[in-house]
């Protein structure tokens, strides 16, 4: 067994290697690793797990089909011009430009909550680049705060990005849980505090944009039934968390079912042919799917073969059974990590690691899972290719001729990432200790 546990560790190094120097083909490596993974599951004759153990319990489905179905809903929601709408509203009744960016970038945050990220920029990059031609501003950092505030606000529910649904499926979270648990306020609020702390600061840094009221003619509403499925996969949700059942998949599937009676809406409501509605599916962000199951394979191998207790056991002892060092060290590592490294297979390895290192200090699982969701969440806002979203937002400005260089985004990452994340750890050390 030790030799079989050298040999998984060494699979797991070299895929995350390989993903973080090829991240566009990071799909390849993770299910080629997930391959050997199961190989060497029936080499060693059940000794990680079995064939069936890997499609039943390894591969989180209802994960899955809550990210799927969300992802429908927002390419719909994102048809509707709802959120142009909305925006548009807000700069109406916004004083001045700067207020107005600093709205609009709330605004993006808000929407994350419930809306994947990359969609989320999507959303509204349209309505930055508009603004920003008005008032004839270079819209990189504008577009820069929509990414990071998109990537704060995703991990405040369950819905709101696949981190946090990882972290319920985990910690036996339901979506009401993210806002209350055991009678205190959750990561909700915790995040909250970070968003605030976020705005102040981008007030501060477009202050100078401009001081004219801007007019903007408001956008033209396809139809408000998207925003109809969103609210009812939110509300949904919480409503699901009530019902106690064995059964796992009910609020994956409650979501992809609202999303499949989007997609028949398009068609036959909006007269989309099955070509168009096809466009829509493929659109979708499906690499993300099939990393997710590479991931959940080769961390399954990673936690049977007994390597998470390990690496908990190790950290235990570095802290010296110091809460205080403890949270520090897993707040720190995963903000590092999480600016260079795609932080769903790093959450999926690190969350058994966190809860066991509270275990063995004697403390609140939350405060070293909750410090996890938040470092490595945020920490993703501190490189431009810490995150799909940055990616996403680096592609819109190029297009627009505007090139974006790694210091430029530095320059803003940086001191938005420490300053969110202060305020969000500060927060949840008063709360969870």
């Amino acid at each position: 067994m030790e030799q079989l546990k050298w040999i998984i560790l060494a699979i797991a190094i070299i895929m995350y290697g390989l993903v973080i120097v090829f991240q566009n083909k990071k799909v390849y490596f993770t299910t080629i690793a997930a391959i050997l993974v199961i190989i060497l599951a029936v080499a060693f004759k059940g000794a990680l797990f079995s064939l069936q153990q890997v499609f039943f319990e390894i591969v989180n489905w209802n994960v899955l089909m809550i990210y799927l179905g969300s992802m429908i809903i927002a390419s719909l929601f994102i048809y509707s011009q709802v959120p142009a709408r909305i925006a548009d509203s807000i700069i109406a009744n916004c004083k001045n430009t700067g207020i107005a960016i600093v709205a609009i970038l709330a605004m993006t945050g808000i929407i994350s909550i419930f809306v994947e990220n990359v969609a989320t920029v999507l959303v509204m990059a349209p309505i930055a680049l508009a603004l920003c031609k008005k008032i004839k501003l270079n819209p990189t950092n504008f577009m820069i705060g929509l990414a990071v505030m998109s990537n704060l606000e995703g991990t405040a529910t369950l819905v709101g990005d696949p981190p946090s649904m990882i972290f319920a499926s985990f910690a036996g979270y339901n979506f009401n849980d993210f806002f209350v648990h055991e009678g205190r306020l959750s990561i909700f609020f915790i995040i909250q505090a970070g968003m605030l702390a976020g705005c102040i600061f981008f007030y501060a840094f477009f202050a100078r944009a401009g001081k004219n009221k801007i007019e903007m003619t408001p956008a033209k509403v396809v139809s408000w039934l998207p925003f109809g499925l969103l609210l009812a996969m939110i509300f949904g949700l919480a409503a699901v968390s009530f019902i106690h059942t064995d059964f796992a998949y009910l609020s994956g599937l409650f979501v992809l079912a609202l999303g499949i009676t989007g997609i028949l809406w398009y068609m036959f409501s909006q007269k989309k042919t099955g070509s168009e509605a096809w466009t829509l599916i493929k659109e979708l962000d499906w690499e993300t799917i099939f990393f997710l199951i590479g991931i959940f394979v080769v961390i399954g191998g990673i936690q049977r073969i007994g390597l998470l207790e390990d690496f908990a056991q190790f950290l235990a002892g570095v802290t010296g059974g110091s809460r205080i060092i403890g949270f520090l060290i897993i707040l720190a590592v995963s903000i590092i990590i999480s600016g260079f490294v795609d932080n769903v297979p790093y959450i999926i390895a690190m969350l058994p690691v966190a809860a066991s290192m509270a275990d063995s200090i004697g403390l609140k699982r939350e405060l070293f899972m909750f410090a996890l969701l938040v470092g490595s969440c945020l920490g993703g806002n501190l490189t431009p290719f810490g995150a799909s979203a940055n990616i996403v937002a680096m592609g819109i400005v190029k297009k627009e001729n505007y090139p974006m260089n790694f210091g430029r985004w530095v320059k803003i990452g940086v001191p938005f990432t420490l300053i969110t994340t202060s305020a969000a750890a500060i927060l949840l050390w008063l709360l969870w200790t």
